[in-house]
């Protein structure tokens, strides 16, 4: 038996004689894949305009109170975060009652503080924490616990070629690039007002996930052996920080509009 040729013959019977009437291209099937949307634009008074307006407005909102992407534009936090790699930073991480924790990667505000236009660091020390650079093996030591950060620094980086020896005052953060060799970060500014101490009231919102380029997408996670550190005692009073050398800088940019880099 011809299987081919018996199809042939049924797609030949198939077609419709002049008396046959084809179907509808425009029938009820293709109106009933936008119904939905259809609904909603007869329901919302001024159609598809309204609707897309509050789609924007939603959006917005949660782009300034929820999440916002911030570009990546300098190598200060290789090798983990990349030059135009793309971050989500949830804005409420720390609104509630919640403060940042040693190791996370928070934006904030470094207007007058590090440069202008926002910054993307990590948090090595909160409120209260005594940080030294550094121990015998030359790993930075927060409140006397050494942190072996070889996990997320730039490969061939030292933890710090400056020795400081700081106590963190409250409502602040002592932040360092991943890239210590090409991070204008806390180090720099410990002779500058403020100390080189980030307030947490510029803090935006902590850095949760990478999501452009695609390839490289992941969660950003919390090191373990920043999970380590017991926390500071209470009582203790403040220390002089060393001096640090020039680095070059680290923003991030929000949208179209790209933070720029500053120089330490």
């Amino acid at each position: 038996m011809d299987t081919e040729a018996q199809h042939t013959e049924r797609d030949r019977s198939s077609r419709p004689s002049d008396s046959e009437q084809p179907s509808d291209p425009e029938g009820p099937e293709d109106r009933s894949r936008s119904a939905f949307a259809g609904r909603i634009t007869d329901w919302v008074p001024g159609g598809r305009i309204t609707v897309t307006l509050l789609v924007l407005l939603l959006f917005l909102l949660l782009s300034t109170f929820v999440l916002q992407p911030f570009q990546i534009p300098s190598g200060s936090m290789e090798r983990g975060l990349r030059i135009g790699d793309r971050v989500l930073v949830n804005k409420l991480a720390y609104r509630f009652d919640g403060r940042p924790q040693r190791g996370d990667i928070v934006v904030f505000d470094g207007t007058g503080l590090f440069g202008h236009g926002d910054y993307i660091k990590r948090v090595v020390g909160v409120g209260g924490d005594h940080v030294v650079c550094c121990d015998e093996e030359g790993r930075i030591r927060v409140n006397g616990q050494s942190v072996d950060e070889s996990a997320f620094l730039y490969p061939g980086d030292r933890p710090s070629t400056v020795p400081f020896d700081v106590v963190v005052p409250d409502g602040t953060l002592f932040v360092l690039g991943d890239h210590r060799a090409d991070s204008s970060d806390s180090r720099d500014h410990l002779g500058s007002p403020g100390g080189g101490m980030v307030p947490l009231d510029v803090v935006i919102g902590r850095a949760d996930w990478i999501v452009w380029p695609f390839g490289h997408a992941t969660h950003l996670d919390r090191p373990d052996a920043y999970a380590r550190v017991p926390d500071a005692e209470t009582g203790g009073g403040e220390a002089s920080g060393a001096g640090a050398g020039s680095a070059a800088g680290a923003g991030v940019g929000a949208g179209a509009a790209r933070a720029k880099d500053a120089d330490g």
